[in-house]
Parts: C-alpha cells; structure tokens; sequence
C-alpha cells in the first residue's frame, strides 16, 4: 500500500515516447512542476497532453512545448501563451480546442468509466458540426479539421456527444498526501487535479507535505488513494516554489483630504 516513490525521475521512469499525460493544474495554480521537469529531463518526445493550458510564463508544460516534445494538446484556454499560439498556428502542433466545462466532464467520466455523455455545450457550434481547425499546414490553410459529433433531442433540447477521456499517465499536484496516495488539494489549486488523476491509468501525484495513513480525516480528502499509483513528497523548496501568474495591487480611494 506504499505508493511513495524515491525520486520524481523514478516516478516517470515508464513514460515513453507518444505517451498521453493528463496534467493538473490552471495557469500556474496547482501545477505538477516537478513531475513534468522530470518528464522533460527523461527527454521523451510526440506527447499527446491533456491539460486546461500548457503552461504559463516559462512554466509546467511551457517547458515540454518550448522543447517541442509535445504533439498534441487537448485543452480549453490558449491565453497569453505566445509559444502554444505560435506552433499551433505554424502546423507544428495538433491542438483540440473544447469548452472547459466540456474538458472537465470528459476527464472525469474517463476516470468513472463512463465513455460518452451527452451536453448541451457546444450546439450548433463547429465544436458539434465539425471543422475546427485540429492543425494548420504552416500557410494560413487547415490541414486537420474537427470531425462533426453526434447530436440528439432530448426533451426539446439538442445535446451533443463527447467521449470520456483516458491517458496513459495523470500528473497532479497536492498540497498534502499520505502513502496511501490519499490526497488533499489548497483551494483553488485543486481545479483539474482531482479529474486529471482520475482519468489516468498510472497517476502520479507530487505532494507538498506527505503525511502516514491515518493523519488525514477521513471527510477532507479530495481525491481518494484508489485513482493515485504513485506518490513523490517534495523538498521544502520545491513545495515552496509556487509563482504568480498576475499580480494586481489595489490603489487606495483618495478625497480632497488625503488617502484613506
């Protein structure tokens, strides 16, 4: 029952090249910043990853997509990242872009064994009618276009549907786990961790404070040690290490007398 692992490099040992990752993390919240260094340092290449973004100000997946060790993405946000616009739009990379809410269902049912579902997100869009641009050609022309879905009525309303999703690996980051790979996220950066562990056949977890079976209440843990095959408790630096993707500072209200 001993899930940890020595070293973030033993715990991807068995990533190969053209595997799929299913990656936790938004922007820069939550993100397994270690584990995926590690992938990156294996050198495996032709990745198929599944993640809201990949990567944000030279970080998380922003290190396997500069490298180009990545083929494929599918994800719901592209955002500021000029390097993901750039080779998507330059055919270096295949990108499927869904609704968000759409990307977090289709983990999580991979992860329940439910393969398809019906939603209403997406109807009467390319993303059910087919012909999102999958991949350009490098010269403004699409290469590789989005297939149409199936839709159906349901009670006078059109549902499309999506298929559940299953990687070959999830990588997540937690802010406390035990060896039992029982995990507890903070706040926000639970976001995609929890679906992303599910949907992966071999999940990996990094944990920023690991603790023994039975510290953990039983009613707090966020994601149980079922779906989580490996555990790697990170140094205090590492687990320390966490960076601000915007940082907005209020100006004080100021009147005729003065700040207040």
């Amino acid at each position: 029952m001993d899930k940890v692992v020595a070293s973030a490099a033993e715990a991807v040992a068995d990533v190969r090249d053209g595997a799929t990752l299913a990656v936790g993390g938004f922007g820069l919240s939550g993100v397994p910043d270690v584990l995926v260094h590690a992938v990156y340092d294996k050198g495996v290449e032709g990745l198929g990853i599944v993640s809201n973004n990949c990567g944000a100000m030279d970080r998380g997946l922003a290190v396997l997509l500069a490298a180009g060790r990545i083929a494929r993405v599918t994800g719901s946000y592209i955002g500021a990242n000029k390097e993901f616009a750039r080779r998507y739009l330059a055919g270096e990379l295949e990108v499927e872009m869904i609704p968000q809410g759409t990307l977090a269902e289709r983990l999580r049912a991979g992860g329940a064994g439910i393969p398809a579902f019906y939603t209403p997100a997406g109807v009467g869009t390319q993303v059910a009618d087919g012909g999102l641009p999958w991949r350009y050609d490098g010269s403004g022309g699409i290469a590789v276009a989005s297939p149409p879905k199936e839709v159906r009525e349901f009670d006078g309303r059109r549902y499309v549907l999506e298929h559940g999703i299953r990687t070959d690996f999830g990588l997540v980051r937690a802010a406390r786990g035990d060896r039992h790979g029982n995990l507890v996220f903070a706040k926000s950066a639970r976001n995609f961790n929890p679906l992303a562990a599910m949907a992966g056949q071999v999940t990996i977890a990094e944990v920023e404070q690991l603790v023994e079976p039975g510290e953990i209440d039983p009613d707090h843990v966020h994601l149980p040690g079922i779906f989580v095959q490996r555990v790697v408790a990170l140094t205090a630096e590492q687990a320390a290490d966490k960076q601000i993707e915007r940082r907005t500072v209020a100006v004080p209200e100021t009147s005729g007398k003065g700040a207040r």
